[in-house]
């Protein structure tokens, strides 16, 4: 077993909240936070697993082995 330290974004749309890993771009969505948290823990779950029986873990590598993270604010605007 392999454990891998991913990150998560969370946001509401609507009535529904939205978890996405930006590293691997799964996203999931649930009823509470905790509920998109566990739907994304899942989803990221089945795509490294469905990666690994294709053989692809290993193109994701340096993504999964990442030490540094960040994260920031951007803020665009648009005509």
């Amino acid at each position: 077993m392999h454990n891998y330290s991913l990150s998560a974004t969370l946001w509401q749309e609507g009535k529904q909240y939205v978890a996405k890993c930006p590293e691997l771009g799964v996203a999931s969505c649930g009823d509470t936070l905790e509920e998109a948290l566990e739907a994304l823990k899942e989803a990221v779950e089945l795509y490294l697993e469905n990666a690994a029986e294709l053989g692809l873990l290993g193109d994701l590598t340096d993504t999964l082995s990442a030490q540094h993270r960040f994260a920031a604010p951007l803020e665009v605007s648009i005509k």
